[in-house]
């Protein structure tokens, strides 16, 4: 059990924070005033990559010390983040853009400081997938956002099958020199559903292009995608799930007789026909018609 009170208990911690600090996607503008004073305050800042943050920490002019945290040092970088908070310093984490611990190796820093018990606090910000969501023009109730997909043919298969029954409008990134392929990956496996593709958020060159898997694939062919890109499709409808459930169903194929007679080896045949109609979705009048009229 951990409990966790940001603000209340940090008079007595004895270790410091770890900030989760949302830096902007594109648009300066978007750094919020929390974020640059949390970047000032820190002892140190943990970046993906510390060449593309001091420029943003340049134009803020916030000086305070830069460390690098990516995917290919943090096995050794971790443990001395997580050193350093023990012994009572703050860090602010930070990503290349965005909120950082999505999609990248942040999140492993994040479960380390939260096994220790460090207080790990959000800072808000600007973020890709969710501003993708809010424009697309796609139910936004329910929502899953799966990363990456993976880059060989089989493994997207798999991966697609797993999240294509899903009902949830469904976020996903991808970079613009494997975009087709994995529209039509999707298409095949997934089917013409609505997506909407977004790229260049909160820049000048930002630009969505909402339709049909089929039409977006040919708007592609036609103009080289550029820019990386958050695609948002929507999830399977409710009739498409039915009509999944039924195809797998395990009496699929048999006639509704043959149904009623599986389960009349079980119960009695009221019983039968009352369990036949509730599996197909058919009033029970219909299937005991049926069974009569044979």
């Amino acid at each position: 059990m951990n409990i966790q009170r940001s603000f209340k208990d940090s008079e007595h911690q004895q270790s410091g924070s770890l900030y989760l600090v949302g830096t902007p996607i594109g648009n300066l503008e978007d750094m919020t005033m929390r974020a640059i004073r949390t970047l000032k305050e820190v002892s140190l800042i943990a970046a993906e990559d510390t060449r593309q943050t001091r420029k943003l920490l340049t134009h803020f002019e916030i000086q305070t010390r830069l460390v690098s945290y990516h995917e290919h040092n943090k096995s050794a970088s971790g443990p001395e983040l997580i050193r350093l908070l023990l012994e009572g310093q703050s860090i602010a984490l930070v990503s290349d853009a965005g909120l950082p611990a999505i999609s990248d190796p942040g999140a492993d820093l994040v479960r380390d400081a939260v096994e220790q018990n460090i207080a790990v606090i959000p800072i808000p910000g600007a973020n890709a997938a969710l501003s993708a969501l809010i424009m697309s023009g796609l139910p936004t109730d329910r929502f899953l956002f799966a990363g990456f997909p993976p880059r060989d043919h089989k493994s997207i298969g798999k991966w697609l099958q797993d999240i294509g029954d899903r009902q949830e409008t469904i976020i996903m990134y991808e970079s613009p020199h494997r975009l087709v392929k994995t529209l039509e990956s999707i298409l095949e496996h997934v089917g013409d559903r609505r997506i909407a593709l977004t790229r260049e958020l909160t820049k000048r060159h930002e630009e969505a292009v909402r339709g049909t898997m089929t039409e977006c694939i040919a708007w592609f062919k036609e103009h080289a995608p550029l820019g990386e890109f958050c695609l948002v499709m929507e999830g399977m409808s409710a009739e498409q799930r039915t009509e999944l459930d039924e195809q797998s169903a395990w009496w699929n194929g048999l006639s509704v007789s043959d149904h009623v007679a599986h389960y009349e080896a079980q119960m009695a045949r009221k019983e039968a026909i009352r369990k036949t109609a509730q599996d197909r979705g058919l009033p029970k009048r219909d299937v005991y018609n049926e069974v009569n009229r044979n």
